[in-house]
C-alpha cells in the first residue's frame, strides 16, 4: 500500500521503515514524508532515501487546518493509502482522522493505555515502574486512546535515566514499527467495528 509517514523530528522510526526495505519485500510503499517542522532530520533522512518530501511548517503562520489543508492535497496527490505517524508531535483534527479511520497507524514509547502524552519516560521514572514499552495504535480523536495493535515490553532498571530508558525503548520501537506496519499494509491486521482483527491469511 502507498504510504506516507509524518514526523516532527529525528525520523529514527522513518529510518527503521526505509530500512526494513533493505531485508523484507514489505507489502507498504514509502510514497510521501510531511512534517510540521522544516528543519526535521527526518526530512533529510527521507530525501537521502529518495522519497520526495512536504515541509508544512507549523507555527503561528500555520495553524492546523492550513496544515491539513495542504497535507490532504499532498496525499491526495500521491495516492496514498496508508499514515504512519513516526514521532509526530501534533494533534490531528476530528475530521482528518475519521477520514483516515483503520488506514492511520501510531507509535508510542510507553505500554498504553499506561503513559499517553509527553515526557513519559521522566513519569515511568518517577512512578517507580518496573516496565514500560512501545505500543503501536490505530488512530481515533483520542490523545493516544486508540486501538491497540501490538506492543513491546521493555524492563526499567534501577540506574536507568530518561535518556538510557529512551534509548532501550526506542530499539524496540524500531524492530516493532515496521512489523505492523507491514502487517496492515497486508491485510492480516484490520480495524473493524473499532477493534483490532489479526487475520490468519498469509
Amino acid at each position: 500500500m502507498r504510504t506516507a509517514v509524518f514526523v516532527s523530528g529525528n525520523g529514527s522510526n522513518l529510518q527503521a521503515l526505509i530500512d526494513f526495505k533493505k531485508i523484507q519485500d514489505p507489502s507498504f510503499e514509502l510514497v510521501l514524508v510531511i512534517s510540521n517542522n522544516a528543519d526535521a532530520y527526518g526530512l533529510e533522512r527521507a530525501k537521502k532515501a529518495g522519497l520526495a518530501t512536504l515541509a508544512i511548517p507549523y507555527k503561528k503562520r500555520v495553524n492546523q487546518a492550513e496544515f491539513e489543508k495542504a497535507a490532504v492535497a499532498a496525499l491526495k496527490e500521491a495516492k496514498v493509502e496508508l499514515i504512519a505517524l513516526a514521532g509526530f508531535l501534533k494533534l490531528l483534527s476530528d475530521e482528518f482522522v475519521a477520514a483516515w479511520e483503520g488506514r492511520m497507524i501510531n507509535i508510542h514509547p510507553s505500554l498504553l493505555p499506561a503513559y499517553p502524552g509527553l515526557h513519559i519516560h521522566r513519569r515511568v521514572l518517577e512512578d517507580g515502574a518496573s516496565e514500560t514499552g512501545c505500543t503501536v495504535i490505530y488512530v481515533d480523536n483520542g490523545v493516544d486512546t486508540g486501538a491497540i495493535i501490538d506492543q513491546v515490553s521493555v524492563p526499567v532498571l534501577k540506574d536507568d535515566t530518561e535518556d538510557v530508558l529512551s534509548a532501550r525503548v526506542l530499539n524496540q520501537e524500531h524492530l516493532l514499527f515496521p512489523k505492523v506496519l507491514n502487517a496492515v499494509a497486508s491485510g492480516q491486521v484490520q480495524l473493524v467495528g473499532g477493534k483490532v482483527v489479526h487475520s490468519t491469511k498469509g
